[in-house]
């Protein structure tokens, strides 16, 4: 579910002068590991978070290319793990186990084949160990200014912003790839009762562009905003009722923090 703004994003840093290789794994295996992650851990975007490790994997692994660099450290950058805060080099078991929720791409073999599952699953450790493959994020080696790359990326190579603002924050130019992410942040907000806009809030008041009382209320006005404009498109994409697609909303949603009303789950708490 690509936004158009996403490929005109793509083509213009490939057309700056840069070498590209672009991997599609099976389209139609990623549309049912989606809807697989969706009902079943809540997470609509893990095939897509899996692949962006394991594809990376896999092409070190095909072209002996020893090191792997990320961007931002994300754990760390946007609230989660601060593992790697100090620790420059990651493996393959942390990698299942805080990018992909635990989540072992191995266990789909009951649905797919392995030729089905190969850009999803990680390569052998023998395989990785030929290449004595080391993984890091440039986040760790410089302080990660994602407002600064934009700037930078905007005048150097064209990068576009949506016309308005995206769902559930105030910023347009972050994570514009496409809209099942805004269904994962809707959900990381019923879960544990923050969401989009509270992640950009925080780095902004790092990097000193806002007040807490401004970030505060900017959270207040937009975080946890219901997906409305995208609701049709995950249902055709998932392949299910409104009624099926609710219930797995309903499922996750944390209800020491929400009670339903209406159809909508409506926090209990005001934030502070």
């Amino acid at each position: 579910l690509p936004f158009e703004i996403g490929n005109e994003n793509l083509e213009n840093f490939i057309n700056c002068g840069y070498d590209h290789l672009r991997i599609t794994p099976n389209p139609e295996v990623g549309r049912k590991l989606s809807k697989i992650c969706f009902i079943e851990y809540g997470q609509p975007l893990m095939a897509w978070i899996i692949a962006v490790q394991t594809v990376t994997f896999r092409i070190s692994v095909l072209f002996n290319i020893p090191l792997i660099m990320f961007g931002e450290e994300g754990e760390v950058e946007y609230g989660g793990s601060s593992a790697l805060k100090d620790v420059p080099f990651y493996d393959v078991e942390f990698s299942i186990k805080v990018y992909l929720s635990g989540i072992d791409p191995r266990q789909f073999a009951k649905e797919f084949s392995e030729k089905e599952l190969y850009w999803w699953l990680y390569p052998s450790e023998e395989e990785l160990r030929k290449v004595n493959l080391e993984i890091a994020h440039w986040s760790y080696f410089e302080n990660w200014d994602s407002y600064l790359h934009y700037l930078i990326a905007k005048e150097k190579c064209g990068l576009k912003e949506m016309e308005q603002r995206c769902i559930g924050t105030y910023n347009n130019f972050a994570q514009t790839d496409t809209c099942l992410y805004d269904l994962h942040c809707y959900l990381m907000y019923l879960k544990f009762g923050f969401g989009r806009c509270t992640q950009d809030v925080g780095i902004d008041i790092r990097r000193g562009a806002l007040t807490r009382e401004q970030g505060l209320n900017l959270v207040k006005a937009y975080d946890g905003e219901y997906p409305e404009p995208f609701i049709e498109k995950y249902l055709e994409y998932f392949r299910m009722t409104k009624e099926e697609f609710d219930a797995v909303l309903d499922k996750f949603a944390n209800k020491n923090l929400f009670r339903k009303e209406k159809g909508r789950w409506i926090p209990t708490f005001e934030p502070h």
